[in-house]
């Protein structure tokens, strides 16, 4: 952003309730001469309904509902004015001091509308009103008489994403694309920028100035682009810039990154700029398997859906940025498929800093409809790559949407334009058991492959079936409840049935990493999710994640955060709780799966030595990191005795972790993401609170309510007090910043576990955070 730009984030100040409309005795609640006074006061980003965190229920968010909101604009001086929207579910009426904007049909992609001449510097009225129905004739939603069901994830409306006034100049940069090319050739390294120009004026003596600059500000590269603006309207300069022999790649490991600033000159003097960020890699599916600049990297990723408990979608950037921590530092993925529609920017911007690669896919699932839904579609796919294309995480275009049949016209389409607008990534869509399809226009295959046999133990397990030959592969879900063994998995669930989500993925990753042909595996999914569709629901909640609501971490994740080099950290992390309560590892699993990246696992029980196993590499050969396997059946559990685990490297002991068994010396872990939110009105963190023994380790099956105490300048999102019993002994709240500063004081109570208490500060906005 340059100086000559200013932005106003419209976060409080906004009434809601229902919809009215005009009636003989008034106004509609979408004019101006509505009173308001008996609206709900809210905060954007927002959901229509206050939601639990599971048993949502559709028709209490479907229907028609107002936002209004009274504001100041920043002094425009002659400039011009943009409403930004960053995301409305599903229908967006906007209307600005009495005047109906063009409306906006669809839910996960911005959306921006000029108000200059409309807007005036003291007391604006901006409404929105928002029809959140599910039979909207657009992606992902059917008209009737489909029900919210036939969509596989819940879609609570709202204003869930930032609402912004942008103000810029008459003549101001409004999009910049700077693609890399020929990146692993150090002298032929370029970028090929593309910019556009929105005029309101006409304009002599103009240039581009184009700089790339690295993490510390200092000057890479730099060229001018010449640009003609001789009548009012949108003008396009192309360039290359070059010189950048010396740049370093952007990797999973070392995801560097690098800034371009489009500046537009008129008469010698800048007058707006435009940055974004940029990373040199090439990404490159082949049949051989995926190549991340020039080496072969088997993919190891997960599907994210961005809901949240309470909330729905309405979080804001730095609770989104949160899950892509999860995945790349906690589940050490290498990618993630954002199911199944574009997620917020934020979270690809996090995905960009971290090193987490993306599938990104337009809105869908199951469905095409008529031609004037299939035309939105359309749309979305090119505001999806518009939106998206410099962010180097992103490595692959969902182009045809999630499921859906055959149409050569329509994903042709989408196709060709993905590459019209990038070029430089690949298109591909998944598919469900269509292997055999012979129209499939896209460049890289992807495959939800929920296949599954009986194992040795009489349980399902998943299978693969072969890949096909003419195209790069890759497993675009799979596990999930579908292929085995369980339909759920809950933290209150039997250890057997936890522990075996753990040994179903290690499967599907074992399996694919012994076939070249695979490009790797992402699975069905990282984090639980809210939905209505399908018998494998447990109130309203699909438990296919490795990770819950709540963003804690199952047993089943356990596999996950061994796969990780022991230089980096070592691993001990058990698939199974080491409770001798409902459920016990000495009779209830067999073989108890212990994962770890260390070469041998010394076992005491009670303080004497039981065993030594190392990785089951005869069972999974092809992981980096096999789990190891123990059975307890001998172990008389009525002592109560702890279990040490001792990892070792060679001969060095790397790791030590004690587990007790003993509920009596249990105690509440109380902990929070951030120890600083912003007095902005939105931010926000999460409030985690767990069962665990006295040696921090988690402890399942605990009844009784947790009870919070908040004091300080923050809102609680969340469920006060908190079931225990019902979420396995762990769960979260959020906490959300007002606009006042202060210290925040959180405690905990538990009528068995006891107190727990920590605080975190809210502090003023930076001038470079305004």
């Amino acid at each position: 952003m340059s100086c000559d730009e200013s932005t106003l984030q419209l976060t409080t100040g906004w009434r809601f309730g229902r919809f009215a409309p005009a009636t003989e005795d008034g106004p509609g609640a979408d004019e101006p001469g509505f009173d308001d006074g008996g609206l709900a006061e809210v905060t954007v980003p927002h959901t229509v309904v206050e939601l639990g965190w599971r048993d949502w229920d559709p028709q209490s968010w479907e229907g028609e509902w107002i936002y209004r909101n009274r504001f100041d604009a920043p002094q425009s001086d002659g400039r011009r004015t943009f409403l930004d929207f960053g995301a409305a579910l599903a229908h967006a009426r906007p209307s600005l001091n009495g005047t109906d904007l063009e409306d906006h049909l669809g839910g996960y992609l911005p959306f921006s509308r000029e108000v200059t001449g409309l807007i005036t510097q003291r007391d604006n009225l901006l409404t929105v009103r928002l029809d959140s129905s599910f039979n909207l004739n657009v992606p992902p939603c059917r008209p009737a008489p489909f029900p919210p069901t036939a969509t596989d994830y819940w879609q609570p409306g709202g204003l869930y994403r930032p609402v912004t006034v942008r103000t810029v100049p008459e003549i101001f940069v409004s999009d910049l694309f700077a693609k890399p090319v020929d990146v692993l050739d150090p002298q032929r390294r370029r970028l090929e920028i593309t910019c556009t120009v929105d005029a309101a004026a006409v304009a002599e003596a103009t240039k581009i100035t184009i700089e790339v600059t690295d993490a510390g500000g200092g000057l890479v590269a730099s060229t001018d682009l010449p640009v003609s603006i001789t009548r009012p309207g949108i003008v396009t300069a192309d360039g290359v810039v070059d010189g950048l022999s010396d740049i370093a790649l952007w990797d999973v490991e070392d995801p560097n990154l690098y800034k371009v600033t489009a500046a537009l000159v008129i008469n010698g003097q800048a007058r707006h700029s435009r940055s974004t960020r940029i990373g040199f890699r090439e990404a490159r599916f082949a049949m051989d398997g995926f190549y991340l600049n020039g080496r072969r990297l088997q993919i190891f990723g997960a599907n994210r859906h961005q809901h949240y408990p309470y909330v729905g979608f309405a979080m804001p950037a730095r609770v989104q940025r949160k899950d892509a921590e999860i995945l790349r530092r906690e589940l050490n993925c290498n990618m993630v498929r954002c199911s199944h529609y574009p997620q917020s920017e934020a979270f690809y911007d996090a995905c960009d800093e971290l090193g987490l690669m993306a599938w990104e896919e337009a809105p869908g699932w199951g469905y095409l409809g008529d031609q004037e839904w299939k035309e939105l579609a359309y749309r979305d796919v090119g505001e999806m790559v518009r939106r998206d294309r410099n962010h180097p995480s992103i490595i692959i275009w969902g182009a045809r949407l999630n499921e859906t049949d055959d149409d050569n016209e329509l994903y042709t389409r989408t196709r060709d334009l993905a590459h019209e607008l990038d070029g430089s990534r690949p298109t591909a869509g998944a598919m469900a058991g269509r292997l055999d399809t012979k129209d499939y226009v896209h460049e890289v295959f992807s495959e939800d492959d929920y296949n599954s046999s009986i194992g040795a133990d009489g349980r399902k397990q998943p299978e693969f079936e072969p890949p096909r030959a003419d195209r790069p592969y890759l497993i675009s879900e799979c596990v999930g409840t579908l292929s085995g063994p369980e339909l759920y998995y809950r933290r209150f669930g039997s250890q057997i049935e936890q522990q075996g989500q753990a040994l179903a993925h290690a499967r599907v990753h074992d399996l694919a990493a012994a076939d070249p042909h695979f490009c790797g595996v992402i699975v069905w999914t990282s984090i639980d999710y809210e939905s209505g569709s399908g018998a494998n629901i447990d109130h309203g909640v699909k438990c296919t994640g490795v990770v819950d609501l709540f963003r804690i971490a199952k047993p089943g994740a356990a596999f996950y955060h061994s796969q990780l080099d022991p230089a980096v950290q070592p691993v001990i992390s058990p698939a199974f709780y080491w409770d001798f309560g409902t459920t016990s590892p000495t009779n209830d699993l067999g073989r108890a799966m212990i994962c770890s990246n260390l070469d041998r696992l010394e076992i005491f029980v009670g303080g004497t030595h039981f065993g030594t196993v190392e990785p089951d590499r005869a069972t999974y050969p092809n992981l980096a990191h096999p789990p190891s396997f123990v059975d307890f059946g001998s172990v008389d559990p009525t002592a109560w005795p702890e279990l040490r685990i001792d990892g070792y490297l060679g001969n060095e002991l790397a790791l030590s972790r004690t587990f007790s068994s003993d509920p009596a010396t249990d105690s509440l872990s109380l902990r929070v993401d951030d120890q600083e939110l912003v007095a902005d009105g939105a931010d926000a963190t999460r409030v985690e609170f767990r069962a665990v023994d006295r040696y921090g380790a988690p402890r399942p099956y605990v009844s009784g309510d947790v009870t919070l105490q908040i004091d300080g300048p923050v809102e609680l999102i969340g469920k006060n007090p908190f079931p225990f019993a019902a979420a396995g002994g762990a769960g979260a709240v959020w906490i959300r910043a007002t606009q006042a500063t202060g210290g925040v004081r959180i405690r905990a109570e538990h009528p068995i576990l006891g107190e727990a208490e920590t605080s975190i500060m809210i502090t003023a906005r930076r001038e470079t955070e305004q």
